[in-house]
């Protein structure tokens, strides 16, 4: 009888750029990976939409099934990569039965465990297998290990980071080339670094799935991806990456969560949204479609966490990383604690938060008008640091820009609502925020 160990058995159900990649992966460093994992690790079975399709790898060696859903029920499956994708559907339910079989789960859905990690860690938990998502957040970075582990003596104070390698894509080739928005994204689109409907990046819903996950991680709360406050990068002009660049910043979309004391209790403070950076800052570098993530422990101080935040390699990546942890018989906790020790907190009233503002509002351009917006800054009590009123746009309108010193949100909200409905106004304002230290 050998005393070789058993591999661990995994099927793959969905077989797009990180579903090859995986297996391109896990052939080309399968030594190194068995020494590591303490066992081989060897592709079973797998399933996608189109089995006739060409994928750049040979899959003759290795078991088709075309439902998806019911791979985890295989008797010759241990582990089942979910890579199909979407917040429910197929995906949703494979995992389900995966882990009611009594078998692991890796997943790279963020969306999914945006939606349902909760149900499906509460499961994992129950059956005592492992649900494991790294690759679900930034790629191949493993930011989530290291929140869960590597930082697990620290209390977390923030995190944020740069969560969407397309917005990070568009919005330094804007600043690199002066092009606007609409035309860098049709380039990102032709390149494949934006989808053909982009909307899930350039609104921000994509960073917030992430940003959501993480903030459970880090701070043991509950996860409510529904509290994330949310806006994206479609509004931006060439103008204010030109004009943030004369104040001494970049524009990026940031995702940010922190906790906030509240009236009563802990409040979870989640947002995506652009924001200026100082080009001081480390995220100010941050350029092309990378990914960042900066984690503020009690006591490790600022970890910065870099790399490609997407692609068939760096995914893959982290998804074998996550199989070598199952091979080596780690569970743990899916979000660092159990789900019944989560804290449940409410959301945080952005109002009450301190910090400096970027606001460009466009206008007519007649006598007066500077005079109306500057007196609902004021009648708001906003205390404008500078105000720089550039000349007319292709459509008449001039561009008004201001940064306001510190004060609550609340009253640069205030200020923008008694402009709510001027006919001096040939559009909404913009509020950006101001990345602090």
């Amino acid at each position: 009888m050998s005393d070789a160990p058993q591999p661990l058995r995994i099927a793959l159900a969905g077989l797009g750029t990180v579903g090859a990649g995986v297996i391109r992966l896990i052939e080309a460093n399968s030594a190194l990976i068995a020494r590591r994992a303490g066992r081989p690790i060897a592709v079973t079975v797998v399933g996608a939409r189109d089995r006739g399709k060409d994928r750049g790898v040979d899959l003759t060696r290795y078991a088709w099934e075309d439902d998806m859903v019911i791979m985890g029920e295989r008797a010759d499956v241990d582990v089942v990569v979910e890579m199909v994708g979407g917040s429910d559907g197929p995906a949703l339910a494979c995992a389900r039965t995966t882990i009611e079989a009594g078998k692991a789960l890796v997943t790279a859905n963020k969306a999914m465990i945006a939606h349902h990690g909760l149900e499906l860690a509460a499961k994992a938990e129950a059956a005592r297998v492992a649900l494991k998502f790294e690759a679900a957040v930034a790629g191949g970075i493993p930011v989530i290990k290291g929140l869960r582990e590597g930082a697990a003596a620290n209390e977390i104070e923030r995190v944020y980071g740069i969560l969407n390698g397309t917005c990070n894509y568009i919005l330094s080739t804007m600043e690199d080339s002066g092009r606007d928005f609409a035309d860098v994204l049709a380039e990102a689109q032709a390149k494949g670094y934006a989808e053909a409907d982009p909307a899930f990046d350039i609104e921000g819903t994509d960073a917030a799935h992430k940003l959501s996950i993480l903030a459970a991680i880090a701070f043991g709360s509950s996860l409510d991806f529904a509290g994330v406050e949310t806006s994206g990068i479609t509004r931006l002009r060439a103008a204010d990456i030109a004009q943030a660049d004369a104040l001494g910043y970049v524009i990026r979309l940031i995702g940010m969560a922190d906790v906030m004391d509240g009236a009563e209790g802990k409040c979870l403070f989640q947002r995506v949204q652009p924001h200026l950076v100082p080009f001081d800052h480390p995220l100010a570098h941050v350029d092309g479609a990378t990914n960042a993530v900066v984690a503020e422990g009690n006591f490790s101080g600022r970890l910065l966490f870099q790399g490609a935040g997407a692609g068939d390699g760096p995914t893959a990546s982290a998804v074998v990383a996550d199989l070598i942890d199952i091979a080596r018989g780690e569970i743990g906790a899916p979000f660092s604690v159990p789900v019944a020790e989560l804290e449940v907190m409410t959301t945080a009233d952005a109002g009450q938060r301190t910090g400096r503002a970027y606001v460009r509002l466009m206008a007519a351009d007649r006598p007066g008008v500077l005079a109306e917006i500057t007196a609902a800054f004021r009648d708001a009590g906003v205390s404008i640091e500078s105000l720089i009123q550039k000349g007319r746009s292709d459509d008449g309108a001039v561009m008004v820009a201001m940064v306001t010193h510190e004060g609550p949100e609340s009253a640069v909200s205030e200020a923008v609502r008694l402009l709510a409905g001027s006919e001096s106004l040939t559009e909404s304002p913009l509020v950006l925020h101001i990345l602090g230290d």
